[in-house]
């Protein structure tokens, strides 16, 4: 079973090189991990690419996919309710994360059945359940504990991400799990999460329609 961190951020996103962030990653215990900055291998460690939409529109969301290097893992951010149900069914869409920042109803039983159906995966964000602290760390817990309950209904894939911009904000396998304990995950869930990268990628490739 490959561990894989779903998203990291090295220099120029972060301050740490690829190639050290790969090797601390397999100090702690990753065989992968998705950067937003390079690919290739270092010490070990496949180095997948990553790349995150921000989006304000659907049409913006599909321009972005259509740009987005071949073989590369497609993030993107969560935004209201209608363009997650958008963001979910776009075939070009790999995961959707940020939902720990999202409205309460952002993500609901449709588009639960829809990433499902389509094989799009949700991002547990580990950043801020690290960051945070006091009411709004509780109000990432809620978010989570409520994308869990959609996941056991539904069956939609899950991935796990340090959303690391330094060495320093990498955690251990052992870490992973036991943070994501903190809202609800069971470890065998979790480790599912972190060995979840081979079913998204290898999904079928939407058909592309030349205008």
């Amino acid at each position: 079973m490959a561990y894989t961190d779903a998203c990291v951020h090295p220099y120029p996103d972060g301050d740490t090189t690829l190639p050290r962030m790969a090797l601390e990653a397999r100090d702690c215990g990753f065989d992968r991990i998705v950067s937003t900055s390079g690919n290739g291998e270092f010490f070990g460690v496949q180095v997948i690419p990553g790349i995150v939409i921000a989006a304000a529109h659907v049409r913006d969301l599909t321009r972005g996919v259509r740009r987005a290097p071949a073989g590369a893992l497609v993030m993107v951010e969560a935004g209201e309710e209608g363009f997650n149900r958008s963001a979910v069914s776009h075939g070009g869409v790999h995961v959707l994360k940020g939902l720990s920042h999202a409205g309460k109803h952002a993500f609901d039983h449709v588009a639960a059945r829809t990433a499902a159906e389509n094989g799009v995966a949700i991002e547990i964000d580990l950043a801020p359940v690290i960051s945070l602290r006091g009411r709004e760390r509780q109000r990432v817990f809620q978010r989570y504990a409520d994308v869990l309950v959609l996941q056991r209904h539904y069956g939609f894939p899950l991935t796990v991400a340090s959303n690391a911009r330094s060495a320093l904000d990498l955690r251990t396998v052992r870490e992973v799990v036991g943070l994501c304990s903190l809202f609800g995950m069971e470890e065998a869930e979790t480790l599912s999460a972190l060995s979840s990268l081979d079913r998204l990628m290898e999904r079928p490739e939407p058909v592309q329609v030349v205008e």
